[in-house]
C-alpha cells in the first residue's frame, strides 16, 4: 500500500478580494470568503495540474521516469471530450507506459483519484486540479482556482489509516448544464445542507469500523479538511460530528482560495499536513454533488509550501478580474496567425513541454528546436536529444501593446492587456542556447535583461477551438 511522499501546490498569481467585489455589488455571498485566486487567461486545470505535480516531484525523491501510475481529478477539463490525463504525461516527461485515471464530474473525484493512488502498484502521482467558474450576477460566486499534487511511494511519511463512503443519489445541489461552463445550484439551502451534513456524518462514522484496528476518535483528530464551498460548511457539515474547532480550521483553506472544486479538500489537507506533527492524525472527508461523501483518515506530517503560495500573488481590481475571467468583452479574430498543422505540432510536443534540445555529435553545440542542420558547424546529424535548464536569462525583451499581438494572441491580450516577450538563454552542460518565449505571471516592462526566469506550461492558444499548450516564461522571485 502506497503512503503519500511529498505534496506540491500551485495558486493562481492573480488574487481578487471579496471586499473588492462587495464594493462593486454592495455585498458578497461568499461566506467567510476573504479573497479568491483568479485563473489568468492563459491558465486552466491543466496548467495549474503540471505545475503543482512538478512541485510534488521536486519536493520527493522519485524520477519522473519511475512514475507508473498518474490519477487527475477536475470537474474542469478543458475539453468535454477528450483525455486530459495524456497531455499531464506528455508535460511533466513521464514515460509513454504510465496508467492513467481521469475522474471529474464531482467535487468527490478528488478521493477516487487518491484511492486509486494508494491502491496502485509503483510509485503514483495523484493530482486535483481544478478552476470552476460561475455567474458573477447577483453579487458574484464564490469559485476560486488551484490545484494540490500527491506523490505516493511505499516509503511515504504519511500513511493513509482507513477510508469509507456514503454514497446516494443527490441531485442538483451543485450541477452544470450540457454546453455551458458555469456552475449553477438549486439554491434550497435548508436541503443542501442538511443533505451535506447527512452524508459527511455517515460517512465519517463508517470510516470508525474502516481503521484496520486503530481506534477512531473524531474529537481526538489534529487535522481535518472538509468539503469547503465556502468557511462555513466545514462546522455546519461537520456538525453531528465531534471535531475540534482547531482541527477544522488547520485544513480550512477555502477562506483565502475560494472554492477551488475538486482541488478544495486536497488543498485543505496539504495545509493540515504542513501544520501536523509526525504522529498527528488528519482526517479529510470529501463531498460531491450526485454521488455522496467519503471519508479517510491519515496520520504523519509532510511540507507542501501552501503558506509561502498563499502568501504571493498580486490584487486585481474588480474589473480587471471580470476581463481576466472572460466574462466582459469579446473578441473576433478573422484569420491570419502562425498556422501549425496537428502533425508538425505533434512532433514538436518534447521542444515545446520539455525544452527538449539537440546536441551535435561532430562538434557538441546545442540546437534549438533540434532540427535540420546543426546551428554551429551547419552539418546535418542526427541530433541527441537533452532537457534544457528550465530556468534561464533574460537577454532581449520588448512588450506587446495593446492591439499588437497576433491574431491567434488576440483573446489573450485582450483578457491580460500588453504582455511581453523575450529571448530566454538556457545552458544544459556548459552550452547555451537562446529561444523566442513569451513572458507569463508579471505585469508588462518589469522583467529586464539579465533577469532570471523559469519556464511554466500554459496555455498557448486554441486552434480549431483545440487548446495548445507550450512553456512560457515567470520571474524568479528572489
Amino acid at each position: 500500500m502506497n503512503r503519500i511522499a511529498a505534496v506540491g501546490v500551485a495558486l493562481p498569481r492573480l488574487r481578487i478580494s471579496t471586499a473588492e467585489i462587495a464594493d462593486a455589488w454592495g455585498r458578497y455571498s461568499g461566506a467567510g470568503i476573504e479573497e479568491k485566486t483568479v485563473a489568468a487567461a492563459d491558465e486552466d486545470a491543466l496548467t495549474l495540474a503540471v505545475e503543482a505535480a512538478e512541485s510534488a516531484l521536486t519536493r520527493g525523491s522519485v524520477a519522473a521516469a519511475d512514475i507508473s501510475v498518474i490519477s487527475l481529478a477536475t470537474t474542469t477539463p478543458p475539453l468535454d471530450t477528450e483525455e486530459i490525463a495524456p497531455r499531464l504525461v506528455r508535460a511533466l516527461g513521464l514515460p509513454p507506459s504510465t496508467t492513467t485515471r481521469t475522474f471529474t464530474q464531482s467535487t468527490l473525484a478528488g478521493a477516487q483519484a487518491l484511492d486509486s493512488g494508494f491502491d496502485a502498484d509503483g510509485p503514483a502521482l495523484v493530482v486535483a486540479a481544478d478552476a470552476p467558474r460561475g455567474d458573477p450576477a447577483d453579487a458574484d460566486h464564490p469559485f476560486g482556482a488551484g490545484a494540490a499534487a500527491f506523490l505516493l511511494t511505499e516509503s511515504g511519511s504519511v500513511e493513509r489509516l482507513g477510508s469509507a463512503s456514503h454514497v446516494d443519489e443527490l441531485a442538483g445541489i451543485s450541477y452544470r448544464e450540457r454546453g455551458t461552463d458555469e456552475l449553477r445550484g438549486l439554491d434550497i439551502t435548508g436541503y443542501e445542507r442538511n443533505t451535506i451534513r447527512e452524508s459527511v456524518t455517515s460517512a465519517a462514522e463508517r470510516l470508525a469500523g474502516n481503521v484496520n484496528g486503530v481506534d477512531f476518535d473524531d474529537a481526538a483528530v489534529d487535522g481535518a479538511a472538509v468539503f469547503q464551498p465556502d468557511a462555513r460548511m466545514p462546522s455546519r457539515a461537520t456538525g453531528n460530528l465531534s471535531i475540534p474547532r482547531e482541527a477544522l480550521a488547520r485544513g480550512t483553506v477555502v477562506g483565502r482560495i475560494g472554492d477551488a472544486g475538486a482541488a478544495g479538500v486536497p488543498l485543505g489537507l496539504a495545509a493540515a499536513f504542513d501544520a501536523a506533527d509526525d504522529e498527528d492524525r488528519t482526517l479529510a472527508v470529501f463531498f460531491g454533488s450526485g454521488g455522496g461523501a467519503t471519508a479517510m483518515l491519515f496520520e504523519g506530517r509532510v511540507e507542501s509550501g501552501l503558506d509561502a503560495a498563499l502568501d504571493g500573488g498580486s490584487a486585481v481590481t474588480y474589473p480587471q478580474y471580470l476581463r481576466e475571467r472572460g466574462y466582459v468583452g469579446t473578441v473576433d479574430v478573422a484569420g491570419g496567425g502562425a498556422h501549425v498543422s496537428l502533425p508538425t505540432w505533434q512532433r514538436s510536443l518534447d521542444q515545446r513541454y520539455r525544452l527538449a534540445a539537440g546536441r551535435c555529435p561532430k562538434c557538441e553545440a546545442l540546437t534549438f528546436p533540434p532540427e535540420g542542420a546543426c546551428g554551429t558547424c551547419h552539418r546535418r546529424v542526427e541530433f541527441e536529444r537533452v532537457e534544457l535548464s528550465r530556468t534561464g536569462l533574460v537577454r532581449a525583451v520588448t512588450a506587446i501593446g495593446y492591439g499588437g499581438a497576433p491574431p491567434e494572441f488576440a483573446e489573450q491580450q485582450r483578457r491580460d492587456g500588453a504582455y511581453d516577450v523575450a529571448l530566454v538563454e538556457l545552458e544544459h552542460g556548459g552550452e547555451s542556447v537562446t529561444l523566442p518565449a513569451q513572458l507569463t505571471d508579471v505585469d508588462s516592462g518589469t522583467v529586464g535583461v539579465g533577469d532570471e526566469v523559469r519556464a511554466v506550461v500554459r496555455k498557448l492558444y486554441e486552434q480549431e477551438g483545440v487548446p495548445r499548450y507550450g512553456a512560457k516564461f515567470a520571474p524568479i522571485e528572489e
